[in-house]
């Protein structure tokens, strides 16, 4: 049994061989790629260097079900072992209930291959044992028995036995060691931090605008040091789209949440998912994680719309010819921004050299409608040298991310208490006094019904910083504070 990824997810591919007579060569049917067209020739050297005989009648490799596309190496080791079998080299029943993935070097050893992870939950599945390379990616599975091949010639030295893998099984997880980037290290900006506690203790989304060199980027790549490590649930989902990408996943199974930074050059594709076979774009890398948006004006206007659609639903649905494809795509997102062409409008030290039409069509290339998806909205200007140069440490990330956990326990907490509890951010579950200030907000900055929604949402977050059961007004006005700018580019 063979598999092979679309999406995400991944199907069994059933490999029957049949060796019959004829003029000697191999035909590999069921809808195969490139790739797999070449495993003909891998697998006739892998065989030969393992000290087996290929042999010299018509060999016929179905992939079935026929009707569906089959991309990827990793079929290079059932196709070698259903010749075995077929020949009688090997005994057949080792050839049966297990799912076998990896592609084959022309000296006979097993290569690991993208999707290991992925491979092995559909084993799980189907109750499978799981064959894989010994140097896979890391298995963080306790439930499938995981097996081992370093090479063809295994299975002539053991009779077909394969090593059995540890509990999580491929190589061991080994994270560098990284020096943590800490809030602490940034110079005032205090304002900033705690817009940036609250998105990560609601998972909102923060935009910065703000002058060349003051601090939004040192400020973004902070990020990751306040966030809750990933549960095992969440772990699993964000290592199962690094595996089939063939990103590494060492981190993810550490409880690190991902933090992607694509380019502003990024195509659509390439942020969005694409591509032939199917690949996973940035927006779902970071799933369960940050992705971090630098120079936001500067992406393509249909690139930047492209995201609107999985911050909503959190997930990307591609269609094509033979199907949909559903990849997750729950994120935060974190994005930063010059206010004009030059950097310096609204910039107290330094005059802008920008007309006022150069500076809205620079703004309106992010579009009113993403912005209006992007809960908090920060105007960050640059720190003075004085304040520069004290080396006074500020609030450190272990401050932050302290007061984080403490909301979201708050957070799990409260909803346990209420049986039947509104949703949070809507109207109905505030008191007289919070309504009508939020409706006098709403319509004195003439909100979207959205941008109301969301308002609370981040009123809520504050509210379970503050480990209160209700949402005042107090909090609402923070949360508008951060919602309408004021400040540099204007409202």
């Amino acid at each position: 049994m063979g598999a092979t990824v679309r999406g995400v997810e991944v199907v069994p591919v059933r490999v029957e061989v049949v060796v019959s007579g004829g003029l000697p060569g191999m035909a590999i049917v069921g809808m195969p790629d490139a790739a797999i067209q070449e495993a003909r020739e891998r697998v006739r050297a892998a065989l030969r260097a393992a000290g087996f005989s290929m042999p010299g009648e018509k060999i016929v490799v179905n992939l079935a079900p026929s009707h569906l596309r089959k991309t990827g190496s990793g079929f290079d080791l059932p196709i070698a072992l259903g010749i075995l079998a077929a020949t009688g080299q090997i005994d057949p029943a080792w050839a049966r209930d297990a799912l076998y993935v990896g592609e084959l070097s022309l000296d006979g050893r097993v290569r690991p291959v993208a999707g290991t992870l992925a491979c092995a939950i559909c084993a799980r599945r189907l109750g499978l044992d799981f064959v894989c390379a010994a140097d896979s990616d890391p298995v963080p599975l306790d439930d499938v028995r995981l097996l081992a091949m370093t090479s063809l010639a295994q299975a002539a030295r053991e009779g077909g036995a394969a090593a059995v893998l540890p509990a999580h099984g491929g190589r061991a997880v080994s994270v560098a060691a990284v020096e943590a980037l800490d809030f602490a290290e940034v110079a005032g900006h205090e304002t900033a931090k705690r817009a940036f506690q609250i998105a990560a203790a609601g998972g909102h989304g923060l935009l910065m605008m703000g002058p060349p060199g003051s601090g939004k980027t040192m400020l973004a790549s902070r990020m990751p040091s306040i966030m809750p490590p990933l549960c095992p649930d969440e772990m699993l989902e964000a290592a199962v789209v690094h595996s089939v990408a063939a990103e590494p996943i060492d981190a993810i199974i550490a409880g690190e949440r991902p933090f992607r930074h694509p380019h502003h050059s990024a195509t659509l594709a390439g942020l969005v998912g694409g591509g032939s076979p199917l690949r996973p774009g940035e927006v779902s890398l970071a799933h369960h994680g940050v992705l971090f948006l630098d120079e936001l004006a500067e992406f393509k206007s249909s690139v930047l719309q492209g995201i609107r659609q999985p911050m909503e639903s959190g997930s990307v649905m591609l269609t094509r010819a033979d199907g949909n494809v559903t990849f997750p795509a729950r994120f935060m997102l974190v994005a930063a921004s010059n206010p004009c062409p030059c950097g310096y409008f609204g910039d107290e030290e330094r005059e802008c050299t920008c007309t006022v039409p150069q500076i809205r069509g620079y703004q309106n290339r992010i579009g009113g409608p993403l912005i209006d998806r992007i809960d908090l909205h920060l105007d960050v200007r640059r720190i003075r040298p004085a304040e520069i140069l004290e080396r006074r440490r500020g609030t450190s990330s272990a401050q932050l991310r302290e007061g984080v956990m403490a909301a979201r326990d708050f957070a799990s907490w409260r909803a346990s208490q209420m049986a039947s509890m509104e949703p949070d951010g809507s109207i109905e579950a505030l008191a007289d006094g919070p309504r009508r200030f939020m409706i006098a907000q709403a319509e004195l900055h003439a909100m979207s019904g959205r941008a109301i929604t969301r308002t609370l949402a981040v009123a809520r977050t504050i509210a379970d910083l503050a480990e209160s059961q209700e949402i005042e007004s107090a909090h609402i006005a923070e949360a508008v504070n951060f919602r309408v700018r004021d400040g540099i580019g204007g409202k």
